[in-house]
């Protein structure tokens, strides 16, 4: 479909500045792990001025949907927080447990050794002391002595070691009190966190209901209109382009090596009819099919499902997109290597970054109704070599 004019002129101007940049900037090459990292940090830095050229040319004609943009992006950054902070006092609340068994272990065995030395301390007492010089000259049988004196040596060296023991117990419990301080003031410190960074979402949510309530008939009335179909088609097909460009001059590690932890393994191309579709719900576009209003025909699957449901990756890869792109919300795209990517849209929140290695099956995104979409869901494109092909050829519905 040949998209209108206007929006190509000034999307094809960005891009082909873009492309000039892209290609002149050189890439370091010191030893292999700074320079993975450096070619990260190339692969972030292009796809921030990606993004930033695609918000420049988009910037000469605003949308209704447009006024959703900052809310949505707030929103998505506050849920991708707080899912941080949710895991950091997740491990702060295990931190505490597992102290505590320690210590409930080590007070065990402290009291056994205490126990063990009072015994000692007593028998001691009761039998009074016998000590070498007073075994040498009370005229027992030489032999006698001497294994007495072993023996005595014996027990001696046991208290000794028991004394010992028990004051390293008892350093290695006050060493435990110390941690278990240190994982509870994070415990408090993350869950304060969690509470400030909640009331920020749920502000941005208010937010972006008041947005959406004063622009819905606008937005009903642009999703009926093929131009903007169109235009939203075009828009990521030369994204896509963009990024096969980057990922191609960044030269980064093959991502079909990364762990999977889906059942499918190996290098995409092989991972053909293997696929899980990367969220549960009602599939109610599918590739191919003609849109109800004589739009451009679907390039991939609209999958309806409830809002927040976690999305995720369909196999091992490298994200190489991560923002909010009109027409598909906060938008997640994936290197999967070999020139395949995974496209996720109309995301309520991303929760990777540019740059992330992910495996098969980790949650990338939380479902949802951004970019002006109307129905929460989940958008899901493949594509290969910048073209896309039907998603359910190589998904195994089980």
């Amino acid at each position: 479909m040949i998209p209108p004019r206007s929006s190509a002129k000034s999307f094809r101007s960005a891009s082909c500045c873009l492309g000039l940049a892209l290609f002149l900037a050189p890439i370091p090459s010191p030893g292999q792990g700074e320079k993975e990292s450096q070619q990260l940090d190339a692969l972030r830095s292009r796809i921030e001025q990606l993004r930033a050229r695609i918000s420049a040319a988009e910037d000469s004609r605003s949308e209704a949907r447009d006024q959703l943009r900052e809310s949505e992006r707030a929103i998505s950054d506050s849920n991708r927080a707080l899912r941080a902070l949710g895991s950091r006092r997740a491990a702060a609340s295990s931190e505490l447990r597992k102290l505590a068994l320690q210590t409930e272990a080590l007070e065990s065995d402290i009291a056994s050794r205490q126990d063990s030395l009072g015994r000692w301390l007593a028998l001691r007492y009761i039998h009074g002391e016998r000590g070498d010089l007073r075994l040498l000259l009370s005229g027992q049988d030489p032999n006698s002595v001497t294994r007495e004196l072993h023996y005595l040596g014996y027990i001696s060296r046991a208290q000794t070691d028991l004394i010992e023991e028990l004051r390293a117990g008892l350093a290695r419990r006050r060493q435990l009190e110390a941690q278990a301080r240190e994982a509870s003031a994070e415990l408090v410190t993350a869950e304060s966190a969690l509470r400030r960074e909640r009331g920020v979402l749920l502000r941005q949510q208010l937010a972006r209901r008041k947005v959406l309530t004063r622009v819905s008939g606008q937005l009903r009335e642009q999703r009926r209109q093929v131009k903007y179909l169109e235009r939203d088609e075009f828009r990521l097909s030369r994204l896509v382009e963009e990024i096969d460009k980057v990922i191609a001059s960044t030269a980064l590690p093959r991502n079909e090596k990364l762990p999977d932890a889906s059942t499918a393994q190996g290098p995409f191309s092989g991972m053909r009819g293997k696929l899980r579709l990367p969220v549960k719900g009602d599939l109610t576009n599918r590739f191919g099919a003609q849109r109800s209003n004589g739009g451009p025909a679907w390039k991939g699957l609209f999958i309806r499902s409830r809002a927040g449901q976690e999305v995720r990756a369909v196999a091992a890869g490298r994200v190489v997109f991560s923002d909010w792109l009109r027409g598909f919300g906060n938008l997640l795209i994936i290197d999967h290597g070999q020139s395949y990517l995974t496209i996720y849209g109309n995301n309520e929140s991303v929760l990777k970054q540019v740059g992330e290695t992910v495996r098969g099956g980790d949650a990338v995104a939380t479902v949802g109704a951004s970019g002006g979409n109307l129905e929460s869901g989940l958008y899901f494109e493949i594509r290969h070599q910048g073209k896309a092909f039907d998603p359910m050829r190589w998904v195994s519905i089980k």
